[in-house]
């Protein structure tokens, strides 16, 4: 595994990110049950484009989702105190020195374990709590994160302030890895492909 450690948010986090596949994207190459995603040309053009002009493309941020980004230091903490273990932040994580695909932990233990956190609405926690399991959306950044780091497991955190918080530790998916990880190759390669005809334009 490969790290750079900067200021996730940050200028440098973004810059490395620009027209990378990272495990937050990863449900856009395939779906929860690893099949190709209909979303893998789209995300393949805007990531072609990103390397192109150099500039990570801007998402829109709903207030939702700033809250969910104001809320996760807070939920980190409370994570440190259930499981009385320290959580190292990081900004990047690639699986080697290529940098062909990433993820960007919430946090690594020292157990060679990652996190991940949501911050989400009052209605979205308690389905949460009420289902016990991680939900479908996430599948693929999970597992996917396991495959860029090698990590055998990872938790995944669900908080919403007033509400018990939902922390379920996750084995490494095997299966489900290898397919991602064929699927990862062969969007990277159309990737690279795509790039140097864009370039030749």
């Amino acid at each position: 595994m490969h790290v750079i450690n900067c200021e996730q948010l940050s200028p440098e986090w973004f810059t490395a990110k620009c027209g990378t596949p990272s495990a937050s994207g990863f449900d856009k190459i395939v779906t929860s049950k690893c099949e190709p995603s209909k979303q893998a040309e789209k995300y393949l053009y805007q990531l072609a484009g990103e390397r192109i002009t150099g500039i990570k493309e801007e998402t829109h941020q709903t207030p939702a989702m700033a809250r969910g980004v104001e809320m996760e230091s807070e939920a980190k903490d409370l994570f440190r105190m259930i499981k009385e273990v320290e959580v190292k932040e990081v900004g990047l994580c690639y699986p080697d020195e290529d940098k062909r695909y990433l993820c960007s932990p919430d946090g690594i233990l020292a157990s060679s374990q990652g996190l991940e956190i949501k911050c989400p609405l009052l209605h979205t926690q308690v389905k949460y709590l009420l289902d016990n399991k991680l939900p479908t959306d996430y599948v693929q950044q999970v597992q996917g994160s396991m495959l860029v780091t090698g990590f055998q497991s990872w938790y995944f955190m669900s908080y919403y302030p007033g509400m018990p918080p939902l922390v379920i530790e996750l084995p490494r998916d095997d299966g489900f890895c290898a397919k991602l990880k064929v699927e990862l190759d062969m969007f990277c390669d159309q990737l690279d492909e795509l790039e140097t005809k864009l370039r030749r334009l």
